[in-house]
């Protein structure tokens, strides 16, 4: 993966992605026995992949506790909608998590070595969903982003395009005009059908730094305007 010099941002380009997902679950950072998903793509992942696509790194170094947001990461424009509505599932996993202070001692001791904090969490997947993922920005980037998709852009590679869980893959992912149902902010006050709140930014060392925004899908059409939304990372206060 490259970095990218903000000096070279000039002129701006528009594409648009329609994401085929057989199964994905786009989680908030949460905790518990019940892990929810969002039924789109929050724009906050939709940055992430458009970039992975693009061949640029957001991450910083990768030898520290928690994988963090390069504050140097290019922003974008980015808007998120349903081309096909996904049904929801529930599945149950045996979930290893990390107590906090000295709870479950005495099973650390008992369980030689071996993981001792295990508990059942359901956990909520999407079946069958097509997303569509607008992405405006420098066209440097705009152009990465599509040889990258047709496999010209040479450059170091790391891993693959996932559906938000590293278990589920996008079955197709294509280049052209998408009609969908974008999903736009929701003003203060309003009451929308189908509001759902996504993650526009995500701060893993520090979760209260993580932003959100109320959402709700309009009519089935081409990207509207109040769609877009500006994606990347924010300065430490």
């Amino acid at each position: 993966m490259s970095t990218f010099n903000r000096g070279e941002m000039t002129a701006t380009s528009t594409l648009f992605l329609r994401l085929d997902a057989p199964f994905s679950a786009w989680r908030w950072l949460q905790a518990g026995v019940f892990r929810g998903t969002s039924p789109v793509i929050p724009p906050s992942a939709a940055w992430g992949l458009a970039l992975n696509l693009a061949g640029i790194e957001t991450r910083t170094a990768l030898d520290e506790v928690v994988t963090r947001i390069d504050p140097g990461a290019p922003h974008l424009d980015i808007a998120v909608g349903l081309v096909r509505a996904g049904q929801k599932s529930t599945l149950y996993q045996q979930l290893h998590s990390y107590p906090v202070g000295n709870s479950g001692e005495e099973l650390q001791l008992r369980a030689k070595g071996a993981k001792y904090w295990i508990a059942p969490a359901k956990r909520e997947v999407i079946v069958g969903a097509v997303f569509a993922v607008g992405v405006r920005g420098p066209a440097d980037i705009v152009d990465r982003i599509s040889r990258g998709l047709d496999g010209s852009l040479d450059v170091e590679r790391y891993g693959l395009p996932f559906a938000g869980d590293n278990q589920l893959l996008f079955s197709r992912i294509d280049l052209g005009d998408v009609m969908a149902r974008w999903f736009v902010p929701v003003a203060p006050g309003e009451a929308r059908a189908g509001s759902t709140r996504l993650t526009t930014m995500i701060d893993r060392k520090d979760s209260s730094r993580s932003s959100s925004i109320l959402f709700a899908p309009s009519p089935h059409g081409p990207c509207p305007q109040e769609a877009w939304i500006d994606i990347g990372p924010r300065p430490a206060p």
